[in-house]
């Protein structure tokens, strides 16, 4: 048994190596006040589980609302667009309201009038592709006849296609993708709705709306917000009234070129250029060129080449000539940076980022150029993408070429720079 002193507790044996064993553990196996779990402990569990729930929470909705939100957004700069003509009918005296309903209504009857001009050309020229098609069937078997001599009849191949599985199942496809369109047009005809509502709301309780918002803020802030708002909307409404006038110039300009060239529905295709170039950044121009050439194609292959030239030699005057000048007072941005924001908006929000990734560029450019700090640019030639001689690689070539050898153990004479000519100490 174990040595006890005379309390009867266990006697400490010292170590061998001169240290103090620890003490055991309490009896019974409690633990000590150090070995109980911090009250802040639980706390801080529940709190965090609560944060990860909200975030989870705000990610969903935010994803469920996205949408939504994109709807606003268009609806916002669509407001501000009109912002500029809803205050001109105000200030004259006619009530918000009625005023953005004015201004609604004519957009409307305009979009109304352009997409109905455009589907009746559209189903004409289907139906006279639809009537000339045996036309068109003919002269193919007769040249796949002729130059490869066979014996192929239009029955035939009618025939082949009707008994075909490529046609059944393309019908089948087909029955099924009505559906799937109808669904689509719906759902776009509810977006547009939305947006129309929420742009309405926008424009015509304009003022309350900035009263409101300002309403939160002290008042150093309620005038940076203004200002703000004011450089959003100048350069909103510039970009949606310099775009509608290069619009109509290239519509014009087109509509003369298809008169002359006698290209059916010319004043459609005009309006159809005009707005598509316009307001549709990057492939616009080329999609806007397309419909005409294909219609110019119909009359003769000829006057789709002709039309070709004229599209991409008024999109070089109106990049270089046209656009600089009407956009100088309104979106004078760089053509770079322009076309990184159509990227930026494009990988953002798609389509709608974007048509109004440029707006939004030139507003905050203006809104940044109002407060960052200027200074004065020193007159250096560099600055203007000039050299100073002799710092050229083609000088520094040639100063190394006609240097000549220095000899061994000779230092060139003071004054000369290595060149070997004659110095003041050269005596």
């Amino acid at each position: 048994m174990a040595r006890t002193d005379e309390t009867g507790e266990i006697a400490r044996h010292g170590s061998p190596f001169g240290t103090t064993p620890p003490d055991p553990p309490p009896a019974g196996g409690d633990a000590g006040a150090n070995g109980r779990m911090p009250r802040w402990l639980p706390r801080a569990l529940v709190l965090a589980l609560a944060l990860v729930g909200v975030f989870q929470l705000g990610s969903w909705a935010f994803h469920q609302l996205t949408g939504l939100l994109v709807n606003i957004l268009i609806a916002f700069f669509l407001a501000l667009a009109i912002e500029p003509a809803v205050s001109w009918m105000a200030s004259r005296g006619l009530r918000r309201g009625l005023a953005t309903a004015l201004v609604f209504f004519a957009v409307i009857i305009v979009s109304a009038g352009f997409v109905t001009l455009l589907g009746s050309m559209l189903a004409g020229q289907i139906i006279k592709i639809v009537e000339d098609f045996p036309n068109y069937l003919d002269s193919v078997i007769n040249w796949i006849n002729a130059h490869f001599h066979t014996e192929l009849r239009r029955v035939d191949v009618q025939e082949g296609l009707l008994k075909s599985d490529w046609l059944r199942n393309y019908v089948q496809n087909s029955a099924t993708g009505v559906l799937d369109v109808s669904a689509q047009v719906l759902g776009g005809l509810f977006q547009l709705l939305t947006i129309t509502l929420f742009s309405f709301y926008f424009a015509a309780d304009g003022p309350r709306l900035r009263r409101a918002l300002c309403s939160v803020l002290p008042p150093a802030r309620q005038a940076e917000v203004l200002r703000a708002w004011e450089i959003a909307v100048i350069k909103t409404g510039g970009y949606l009234y310099s775009r509608g006038l290069m619009a109509l110039i290239s519509g014009i300009a087109h509509y003369i070129l298809l008169e002359i060239l006698d290209v059916p529905y010319a004043p459609v295709l005009a309006v159809w250029v005009g707005l598509v170039s316009q307001f549709i950044p990057t492939i616009g121009t080329y999609l806007a060129g397309a419909l005409p050439m294909l219609i110019a194609f119909t009359v003769d292959p000829w006057y789709a080449l002709w039309v070709l030239i004229f599209v991409v030699v008024y999109q070089q005057f109106e990049n270089y000539v046209l656009q600089p000048k009407l956009t100088a007072k309104t979106v004078d941005i760089h053509p770079a940076v322009a076309f990184g924001s159509v990227i930026a908006g494009t990988a953002l929000l798609g389509a709608v980022g974007a048509l109004i990734a440029i707006p939004a560029v030139a507003t905050l450019q203006a809104f940044l150029g109002a407060y960052v700090k200027r200074y004065d640019v020193t007159d250096d030639p560099r600055v203007h993408g000039h050299r100073e001689r002799g710092q050229g690689l083609f000088a520094r070539a040639r100063e190394f070429w006609i240097r000549p050898p220095e000899q061994p153990g000779k230092k060139p004479p003071e004054g000369t720079g290595g060149s070997g000519g004659s110095g003041d100490g050269a005596d």
